[in-house]
């Protein structure tokens, strides 16, 4: 029987009956047995059991989950912080703001990064708080709930940890952040972009290469971006080149051109995309070479560009 299982004085046993838990008919609500499992003094019972309530928005679960966070176990608070990360109505927040202003970097982390997808106001003040908090981690999840939030009141706070915070992650995901820019706010904003572009870590630089092309076209970014066909890392040019067909970019075509002949495969399928979206006339002879390029995927893009500018008038 489930129940006696769950009893064992073998925690070995009651981990494999938390894990049968859910495909058991002996139990019709079987959460308050997973509950009660997540004070089992055996670790692995309490990491299995915060896996299963994956799912549970009910406020007792939520109630028993939340001070998981703080287990002794690392497994177990991850695993805590990955069920709560899933959670889906707005509602359950009421249960994690408190937690955002727990003093244990982890809680915090844990906390901002379930609340994030949940989109409640309530989440902005204690997000934009934390983007000072001297943990690194804590500092990265509240850009992702200020980013999902969308309010323009953090785009002063992101542009300044984009430009100036000491760790690249946070600087990454800073940049990413400011894509909700737009208008006017996207004006204001473009100027860290293209100075992200020149950040020492390249995931920043690719970072920004994505985000400038989601403010919509400008001089200025048109430049920074094919700037950046020349980074020393082919995936921020990859990402340049990608951004720079979503603008339509004409002043791009020169060195989109140049970048089919690249080595790296992977920036001549984005080259030859980018130049089927702009369009230009010039590129039509860069693209018939590439026709007979080794790799058959190039060969395809580079094909259906010429096809997409023929559709669009440009002279075959």
């Amino acid at each position: 029987m489930i129940h006696q299982r769950l009893a064992s004085p073998d925690p070995a046993v009651r981990r494999v009956a938390v894990l049968d838990l859910p495909y058991s008919d002996e139990e019709d609500d079987i959460a308050p047995l997973l509950v009660t499992a997540l004070a089992d003094p055996d670790a692995g019972v309490r990491l299995e059991a915060a896996k299963a309530l994956e799912g549970y928005e009910e406020a007792t679960v939520l109630q028993a989950l939340v001070p998981c966070l703080k287990d002794g176990d690392a497994a177990v608070r991850e695993a805590t912080a990955a069920t709560l990360a899933e959670l889906k109505q707005p509602a359950s927040a009421a249960w994690l703001l408190p937690a955002l202003a727990d003093p244990a970097p982890g809680v915090k982390a844990a906390a901002l990064r379930a609340v994030k997808a949940l989109r409640v106001p309530e989440a902005f003040g204690p997000a934009l708080a934390a983007l000072a908090d001297a943990d690194a981690g804590v500092r990265r999840e509240a850009v992702g709930v200020l980013g999902y939030l969308k309010d323009a009141r953090a785009i002063a706070a992101l542009t300044e940890l984009a430009a100036h915070d000491p760790d690249a992650e946070v600087r990454r995901a800073a940049v990413g952040a400011l894509g909700f820019a737009h208008e006017s706010q996207g004006l204001s904003v473009q100027p860290a972009l293209t100075r992200a572009l020149a950040d020492g870590a390249w995931q920043v630089r690719e970072e920004a290469a994505t985000t400038l092309a989601k403010l919509g076209s400008s001089a200025v970014a048109t430049d920074e971006l094919v700037r950046a066909l020349a980074d020393d890392y082919w995936q921020v040019r990859v990402k340049a080149a990608r951004s720079l067909g979503k603008l339509k970019a004409r002043a791009a075509v020169p060195a989109l051109c140049e970048a089919l002949q690249h080595e790296v495969s992977n920036l001549r399928k984005e080259a030859a995309i980018a130049l089927g979206e702009i369009a230009d006339p010039r590129a039509i002879t860069p693209l018939e070479r590439a026709l007979a390029d080794p790799d058959p995927d190039v060969r395809k893009l580079a094909k259906l560009a010429l096809t997409t500018m023929q559709l669009n008038g440009s002279p075959a």
